[in-house]
């Protein structure tokens, strides 16, 4: 009757249909709203935590599931008939949330529970819940005036639309660009591999003697960084400038309004802006010491950063026989991937052949598994049509486990298990390719959050890694650079951290962790991209299985950190411009877009002849979701101080040392937020945080 609450592990996603989502989605709301009264009601004896913190959790916990494979269904599936019931029931699902934080009943219950003797006496991962349950209904405005919990409940609504339609305007004007090439001569310097790709998409256009470029990363990419003709590159840098900015599409006064928003918000909680909201129970704790920790990096590599800019352009005039200049757009990536090779002799490209997928992910399984001390499994999967109902099962590859085949989304989707012995930890599925009903970029998510439960058992988990790779053309399977394998890997991490949680309780457990921490257990796995132990167990040729030559390992060590300094002021500008926008929201309002972004952040980027256009129109980390990276993208740049650092002891070590993969495992991935981070990351180290580590890696400091 309910298929969006079909409490079965595993789920039917033939019947997963936008005809249900409403229905379904209320009938989840109606039953939460039944429970949350019953923890309302409670007084007296009957304040446990049993009754109070484990009965708030389960009270919510079907409507939890039931959105979060709404709002998948929404990222991997897109349609209008889905984005109209998805859009329908947002505002219904916020304000229940909302409603909860803001509740002056449920509120005294559970500061009633936390003055009982029970409470003083809970422990360890209880205690920490405890902790983690008043600062989650503080934080959320559970000690406003009736007045300003009103407007606060009306701010999250109107958030939680308004970035639902920039998520929107950014798929779909992404989608709506397309160019198509009928001379081959036009794509010069494109490698067969981008060329293949572009035929086939032409095809599936009906346009088979063309060749079809899009705005997707694995599309765009290879012009941007190979192609020789200067207007095809030029093109596709306009086109990419128009995300988020062309006619209906246009984000820039959402970008204000969502400011705005946020702005009141953190005020109405009696923060000074909405950075200190988010990052208060951070490692960062307040906005002015992320931006510092960002101004501090960038002012220690500016000079690095200066003289990469200034060989860039010597290089160009070098190499067409001009007066050096400050470059157009389009050049940045073609003359950077030509002084590459130049010096380093590395291509990209050329490392292809060793990354087939399938070989990738096989050899990622067997490296995290002995280090963790794993099992990954592949099990078949089935994929049932809609339209014409013929079911279609593939077989997993070895080693795979003998069960019933599992439903999934789409036919390019596949599932496997990890086990620890004979306890079944978890399962996943896997999504690697592009397509118009999917949006950008990669990440991991969660549907099932298990761990340790109160009769002995383990209840384990399910997640899902998702990506927008090269995909495979013509029947071969896909060849990956060895950015989409560093991605990949990044990807695993997550998983993995949510995979081996060991975690009693279910809202502390897997990747609910500070947000300037969660990025430790992706970003380190990145280093097993580079060291030539691991590398020989993953990178093997497509057709030979041979191991990455000794001359292309060589080369792509020596090629590691090249432009590093560019790379990293990136990051920063990024990073600085979300923190400028949520520390100066007040100050920033009416600014132009445009001017913001080219005139206060010149020197976080290289000088250019054409300014382009706002990155904060098609910013989908800070403006997609009510909060979700937002005033938090400095994380990505602290979690790597965390990990360059954690990964020291695997260089001193040993690269595949069981037993400090296991200590990461015991100490870090299993934990969740059972723990403070701080705590975590000494219990692993034996010692606080040394900063340089970063900077020494990336050949920085």
């Amino acid at each position: 009757m309910h298929p969006f609450l079909d409490n079965t592990f595993l789920f039917d996603w033939s019947q997963l249909k936008p005809a249900h989502m409403e229905p379904d989605i209320r009938e989840a709301l109606r039953r939460a709203t039944v429970s949350v009264n019953g923890v309302k009601s409670l007084k007296g004896c009957d304040l446990t935590y049993k009754n109070v913190l484990l009965g708030l959790e389960s009270a919510t916990r079907d409507v939890s599931r039931a959105w979060g494979l709404v709002s998948h269904l929404d990222a991997v599936l897109n349609s209008d008939e889905l984005r109209k019931a998805y859009n329908a029931l947002l505002p219904e699902v916020t304000a229940f949330f909302t409603a909860m934080t803001l509740d002056a009943q449920l509120w005294s219950v559970l500061k009633a529970y936390a003055a009982t003797d029970d409470a003083k006496s809970l422990t360890g991962v209880r205690r920490r819940f405890l902790q983690e349950t008043l600062a989650d209904f503080q934080e959320n405005g559970a000690d406003l005036a009736p007045q300003q919990k009103e407007r606060l409940a009306a701010i999250n609504e109107a958030l939680a639309q308004k970035t639902q339609k920039y998520s929107e305007n950014v798929l779909d004007s992404t989608n709506a660009w397309e160019h198509f090439i009928e001379d081959e001569k036009q794509l010069a310097g494109l490698p067969e591999s981008s060329l293949a790709a572009a035929k086939q998409s032409a095809a599936g256009k009906n346009r088979p003697n063309a060749w079809r470029f899009t705005l997707q990363n694995p599309s765009v990419s290879p012009i941007m960084q190979y192609c020789d003709n200067a207007d095809l590159r030029r093109l596709c840098w306009e086109g990419l400038g128009e995300v988020g900015f062309k006619g209906a599409w246009d984000n820039t006064a959402l970008v204000g309004e969502i400011l705005a928003l946020r702005n009141e918000k953190a005020r109405l909680l009696g923060k000074k802006n909405f950075a200190d909201v988010t990052t208060a129970r951070r490692m960062a704790r307040t906005g002015d010491t992320a931006l510092q920790f960002v101004e501090n990096i960038g002012k220690r590599i500016r000079p690095k950063f200066d003289q990469e800019v200034v060989e860039l352009e010597n290089f160009r005039a070098k190499k067409v026989g001009d007066a050096a200049r400050a470059m157009h757009p389009w050049e940045f990536g073609y003359f950077a991937e030509k002084l590459r090779q130049e010096k380093h002799g590395f291509d990209d490209e050329a490392l292809r052949p060793w990354f087939p997928i399938d070989g990738v992910i096989a050899g990622m399984f067997g490296l995290f598994g002995d280090l963790f001390g794993i099992q990954i499994v592949g099990r078949d999967s089935a994929y049932t049509c809609a339209q014409t109902g013929k079911r279609v099962v593939t077989a997993a590859a070895a080693p795979r486990v003998n069960a019933e085949a599992v439903e999934v989304w789409h036919p390019e989707v596949r599932f496997y298990e990890v086990r620890d012995g004979d306890r079944l930890m978890g399962s996943f599925y896997t999504d690697w390719f592009p397509r118009e009903s999917k949006r950008g970029g990669a990440w991991m998510n969660f549907f099932r959050t298990g761990g340790p439960r109160s009769d002995g058992s383990f209840a384990p988990h399910l997640g899902l890694m998702c990506g927008n790779f090269t995909p495979p053309v013509a029947g071969k399977q896909a060849l990956l650079t060895h950015g989409e394998v560093t991605t990949l890997f990044h990807e695993f991490g997550h998983l993995l951290h949510h995979l081996l949680g060991d975690v009693e309780v279910e809202s502390l457990a897997g990747v609910r962790v500070a947000w300037d921490f969660v990025e430790l257990p992706s970003q380190i796995l990145e280093n097993w991209c580079w060291q030539a132990e691991s590398l020989a167990l993953f990178a093997r040729h497509h057709e030979t299985a041979a191991p990455l030559p000794a001359e292309l390992l060589a080369k792509l060590d020596a090629a590691a950190n090249f432009r590093a300094a560019s790379v990293c002021m990136r990051q920063l500008a990024f990073s600085k411009l979300d923190l400028d926008l949520h520390i100066r929201a007040q100050e920033l309002q009416g600014r132009d877009l445009d001017a913001h972004w080219n005139e206060d952040f010149a020197q976080w980027q290289a000088r250019s002849t054409r300014k382009g256009t706002a990155m904060a129109r098609r910013f989908n980390h800070l403006f997609s979701e009510a909060t979700g990276y937002a005033a938090g993208y400095y994380s990505y740049k602290w979690a790597e101080a965390l990990e360059a650092d954690a990964f020291t002891r695997f260089l001193k070590e040993g690269v595949l040392n069981r037993k400090v993969g296991r200590e990461l495992r015991d100490k870090i991935l299993s934990k969740g937020n059972c723990e403070p981070a701080e705590k975590l990351f000494r219990d692993f180290m034996g010692r606080d945080l040394d900063p340089e580590a970063l900077l020494v890696r990336d050949g920085l400091a």
